[in-house]
């Protein structure tokens, strides 16, 4: 198959590029420059195409200015609008429409599949919706949507972990806030997996939630790093801090949401990582190979 891929160089779309390309698609790039020269270049790129997956979206762990919420809503919302919108004016249109959104559409005080409303009305839920919205008008020309909301995607070379491991391995980690909050996760060998599943599945429409079917909390999180590293979790990282870093983005690090996915498991799709404690152990082992610092500090005990 021709797959044009928004957002293919970041972390998942990296993954997932590489392993298209390794089953023999062709991935098409769509990028920043692509996005910024109009949408009838874009139509050019999708073009005959057979499947379009929108992976396009800036990092949210970042301070929320004004500014940055504007940056936040254009790489998500008005990209999607983008593609859809060039879509509509191939002449050879692709089938399939996979898009991307996120566990900010639910609050944080309950625990979601797919067959539940969308309840968050805060920034991070008005994002989503919108979001989501500009994705189903790719339904209105003729093509399958996909909607995958992501739960936290772990690998050892992007992500949460990438960011967490050289601090857990020097014995720096620690629970964010108190550490109750839900925390939904999923290995980016099993998103990968799910989103090779949507391609090849005809019958796969609507929404999934990509996360594992046993979400932990923040605070098991840390504790099974630890163990999985030999290494203390004493730095609690105080909610006061994360507001002076993040401002109003630090609440998407203290108020974690809780979903579980029952349509995937209906498409007979089945999880390499079920379990946190397993995704981890792959995980550092798998990061193994960048070991100078590391080698130094394991040597020190």
């Amino acid at each position: 198959m021709n797959i044009a891929i928004s957002g293919s160089t970041g972390f998942i779309g990296t993954h997932l590029s590489r392993m298209l390309r390794n089953q023999g698609h062709t991935v098409i790039p769509v990028g920043r420059r692509n996005f910024n020269s109009g949408t009838r270049h874009l139509s050019t790129l999708v073009d005959g195409c057979d499947a379009v997956i929108n992976l396009a979206g800036a990092p949210i762990n970042r301070r929320w200015t004004s500014g940055y919420k504007r940056t936040l809503i254009a790489s998500r919302v008005e990209t999607t609008r983008m593609l859809v919108d060039a879509i509509s004016q191939t002449s050879k249109r692709p089938k399939t429409f996979i898009s991307t959104s996120g566990m900010g559409a639910f609050t944080s005080d309950g625990r979601y599949t797919e067959r539940d409303v969308a309840n968050a009305a805060d920034f991070l839920g008005e994002l989503s919706f919108d979001w989501e919205s500009a994705a189903w008008e790719a339904e209105t020309l003729g093509m399958r949507v996909v909607v995958f909301r992501l739960s936290l995607v772990l690998g050892a070379d992007g992500g949460l972990m990438k960011q967490v491991l050289l601090p857990f391995r020097l014995g720096l980690g620690g629970p964010v806030a108190s550490g109750e909050q839900h925390f939904s996760w999923i290995h980016v060998d099993d998103l990968v997996n799910a989103y090779l599943m949507a391609l090849d599945n005809r019958n796969c429409k609507g929404i999934y939630h990509l996360a594992a079917p046993n979400p932990v909390n923040n605070l098991a999180f840390t504790r099974i790093l630890g163990k999985v590293l030999n290494r203390p979790t004493p730095l609690r990282v105080p909610t006061a801090l994360l507001k002076v870093m993040y401002g109003e983005g630090a609440e998407a690090m203290t108020s974690g949401q809780c979903i579980v996915s029952e349509r995937l498991a209906e498409t007979g799709f089945k999880f390499r990582y079920p379990n946190l404690d397993g995704a981890i152990r792959a995980i550092v082992k798998a990061s193994a190979g960048n070991r100078s610092l590391i080698d130094l500090i394991d040597s020190r005990g």
